[in-house]
């Protein structure tokens, strides 16, 4: 519990000041979905575009965080609500600063995600459902974690994977709903770019978008 002592302290430079220098509404555009169905895929491209564009992106990816925010945690129930709501407070952070922030993590429990989304301000949170079958993410299987999660479970040393021994709760009504298994990589990519210029979090900038 945090002490009575701490307050946030405003910062004296607003977010329309942050945006006209990054040409990016503070976004926090969030990927869910099965491991395997092309979330840090569609999110490194996405982030490529958006930079040449001349728009401040950043991937928070949910490898990446585990070597250091939340290298402490495993992958229990409590552990993985405490490494969303570590990241949601970081890219809630990044946001602020102006950055168009590309979050990729499983993050099975709507709860979760809807705790992330709560914590900021209305239109700064994009949920996007990264919709692939199970059966094509367990054939692509990129890391072998299908197949290692499957042994464990047939072994019966569960290891609480998302798709084999652990739930997945999809998006009811995301923003945003990519098909990953029907279309290309640069279809996905250019559904969320239009879905970001018509949601106006991308200010005209000399990227000419």
């Amino acid at each position: 519990m945090a002490s009575p002592n701490i307050v946030w302290h405003r910062s004296q430079v607003t977010p329309a000041q942050r945006w006209a220098l990054s040409r990016t509404r503070g976004t926090v555009l969030w990927l869910t979905g099965f491991s395997g169905c092309g979330k840090s895929t569609v999110a490194m491209a996405l982030e490529q575009q958006l930079i040449a564009w001349g728009h401040l992106a950043y991937v928070l990816d949910g490898d990446n965080v585990r070597h250091g925010l939340c290298a402490n945690l495993g992958f229990s129930p409590a552990d993985r609500q405490e490494n969303i709501r570590r990241v949601g407070a970081v890219a809630k952070l990044m946001a602020d600063a102006g950055l168009l922030v590309i979050c990729c993590f499983i993050s099975p429990y709507r709860a979760d995600r809807q705790a992330v989304r709560e914590s900021l301000a209305p239109g700064d949170f994009i949920e996007v459902f990264v919709d692939a079958p199970i059966e094509v993410c367990r054939q692509r299987d990129p890391k072998g974690l299908y197949v290692k999660a499957s042994a464990a479970v047939a072994a019966g040393k569960g290891l609480g994977f998302t798709g084999i021994d652990a739930p997945y709760e999809a998006p009811e009504t995301p923003e945003v709903h990519l098909h990953t298994a029907e279309q290309s990589l640069d279809a996905s990519v250019a559904q969320l770019q239009q879905y970001l210029l018509s949601s106006g979090r991308l200010l005209p900038s000399a990227g000419g978008n």
